[in-house]
């Protein structure tokens, strides 16, 4: 269902970070800057939806608690979690397993519901209908800051040129496993450290939603990032990867 990919080898000895990324771009391109700088602690593995990415396009539908499962079976050893969107969503699912090898997560830039059944349906039918092209324009607005769109516009062109080449249908599975996602009411049995990290101006999960993630939980820390939007690794590296080690150096304690 999924692939995982090295994207750093990390210090012999590392402990090893395991990143996700969000609906519509691959996990090397998303977390690749701030992959590189977490290298220089931990050896970072980063997997792909199905249709994304290294991961090859899924043949019917599966819940965010499934892809969850995937990348249990896919990782043996214990290893620190950050994914973003809609694999932020697959974090706190892998922290509800209770499985020991999950030693903290970080929900970037995400929630514990994210938009409603309707709005995800509707757009699992235009893409099955249209496919990805009409998503394009909408997703400039959506993904970055202004000031990522201002000076960083090679960042959101590589990532909205990508977002072309997912497969239509594997990304409308994945539309509908959202449309499904809320775990609200389940986030007090998370025990393991959770990081709630997102842009102050992000529009597709504002800071209210990270907000309700970190309370929720029993160790939970909210980081804004102000004027970042919903792609923060790619839009900000450097805080990210501090907001990152902190966490995680935190749960090693």
């Amino acid at each position: 269902m999924i692939t995982i990919t090295e994207l750093a080898p990390g210090p012999a000895g590392g402990a090893m970070l395991l990143v996700g990324p969000s609906l519509g771009t691959a996990v090397a391109s998303l977390w690749g800057a701030a992959a590189a700088l977490l290298g220089e602690r931990y050896r970072v593995l980063g997997w792909d939806l199905p249709g994304h990415g290294a991961s090859s396009p899924a043949s019917g539908p599966f819940s965010l608690a499934e892809l969850a499962d995937a990348v249990l079976d896919a990782v043996g050893s214990p290893f620190h979690y950050a994914g973003v969107s809609v694999a932020g969503a697959v974090g706190l699912h892998l922290a509800l397993t209770g499985d020991p090898r999950v030693l903290s997560t970080a929900v970037v830039c995400s929630g514990a519901k994210l938009g409603t059944r309707e709005s995800w349906q509707e757009r699992a039918a235009l893409v099955r209908e249209q496919g990805i092209g009409p998503l394009v324009e909408g997703s400039r607005e959506r993904w970055f800051s202004d000031r990522t769109r201002s000076e960083r516009p090679e960042v959101v062109e590589a990532l909205l040129t990508e977002l072309q080449g997912m497969d239509a249908a594997s990304y409308a599975f994945v539309c509908e496993a959202l449309s499904e996602h809320d775990v609200r009411s389940r986030l007090a049995e998370i025990d393991v450290p959770t990081l709630a990290h997102c842009g102050g101006d992000d529009v597709v999960c504002p800071p209210e939603l990270m907000a309700e993630v970190a309370d929720g939980v029993r160790e939970g820390r909210l980081v804004v990032l102000p004027e970042v939007g919903h792609l923060a690794p790619a839009e900000d590296p450097e805080a990210t990867v501090a907001a990152l080690e902190t966490q995680a150096l935190g749960a090693e304690k």
